[in-house]
């Protein structure tokens, strides 16, 4: 009875852990990506500024990052271990064009 009891606390606590963290890494937001990364200028740098991409799409020696936000993304291409373009974009959302 007792483990019982242990055990559906501890699965409660692992469970509001995840949702939390889920949520503080949704809360970045484009700007906040931007102006975080404004000063980084190699792949360290960057990955210092910003943690782990969510995405990374490779070409040779061109590497795509992809950061999600909480209003869309920001991609920033490395060459080489240089950082030389950044760019954000809104939410994948189709709109109607008239």
């Amino acid at each position: 009875m007792i483990r019982g009891k242990i055990r559906r606390s501890l699965l409660t606590l692992l469970v509001s852990i995840a949702v939390i963290g889920g949520l503080i890494g949704c809360s970045r937001t484009k700007e906040d990506l931007v102006e975080k990364s404004r000063n980084a200028s190699t792949r360290a740098e960057l990955e210092g500024a910003l943690g782990k991409p969510s995405d990374i799409n490779k070409l040779g020696p061109v590497e795509q990052w992809t950061y999600k936000a909480s209003n869309g993304t920001v991609v920033f291409l490395i060459v080489g271990d240089t950082v030389t373009l950044q760019a954000a974009g809104g939410p994948d959302e189709k709109k109607d064009r008239k």
